[in-house]
């Protein structure tokens, strides 16, 4: 089995939409997978709902979870408004219990790939620490590729492999790029698009897009 850390593009990529699909399909075939929400700010609905997907309602929310803050921020101002310090080690050892205790861990990155977590801490870092392959989940409207692409030289720039993209209609409307995206990332960022969802589905083939 394999662990893996899915980041979006930019905001509103809907990575923990598609990472609660992932873990739903992963339940339905009975595999042992728990997600994994490093950093919540606002409030934990995200969290919840991972927790949901995999069917396991009574599980302790601050283990899917490890930091919470409740300021509507990013991760380093809504830590500094409440007077705490956010440390890569927490965050890894947040994970490292997950994976000691699931056969497969889906990590649902907090922000874009250079979201400042602390003070020296990024999700980049974070990612790079916990040296998983990454998925890249980007809303397939106009402008996807530019930002598949950056993400993509990012991810590989600091030694990691990216496992591929998930194309994720947000919008109920298409246009031209949205039929386009696909090839042209493909194409661009020498990357296989391990599915598209449309507006509105909420399943994915687990098999298919993490490979086991």
């Amino acid at each position: 089995m394999q662990n893996f850390y899915i980041i979006g593009t930019d905001s509103g990529a809907g990575v923990t939409y598609v990472t609660c699909a992932l873990l739903r399909d992963l339940a339905a075939r009975g595999m042992d997978a728990m997600g994994f929400k490093p950093v919540a700010c606002g409030d934990r609905k995200e969290a919840r709902e991972i927790r949901t997907a995999t069917g396991q309602e009574n599980y302790r929310l601050e283990a899917i979870n490890p930091v919470y803050l409740r300021t509507l921020a990013e991760p380093i101002v809504a830590a500094e408004f409440e007077h705490k310090s956010l440390s890569l080690s927490e965050l890894i050892q947040g994970y490292e219990q997950l994976a000691s205790a699931h056969h497969i861990v889906l990590a649902d990155s907090c922000g874009g790939w250079e979201t400042p977590l602390g003070a020296g801490v990024s999700v980049a870092q974070l990612a790079e620490a916990l040296a998983l392959p990454v998925i890249i989940v980007a809303n397939n409207r106009p402008g996807a590729a530019s930002l598949v692409k950056l993400t993509a030289d990012a991810i590989r720039s600091r030694g990691l492999k990216c496992h591929g993209v998930i194309l994720n209609h947000i919008s109920e409307e298409w246009s031209t790029a949205s039929v386009t995206n696909a090839h042209v990332i493909s194409e661009l960022c020498n990357l296989p698009i391990l599915a598209e969802l449309i507006h509105g589905q909420d399943e994915l083939d687990s098999c298919e897009i993490l490979g086991f």
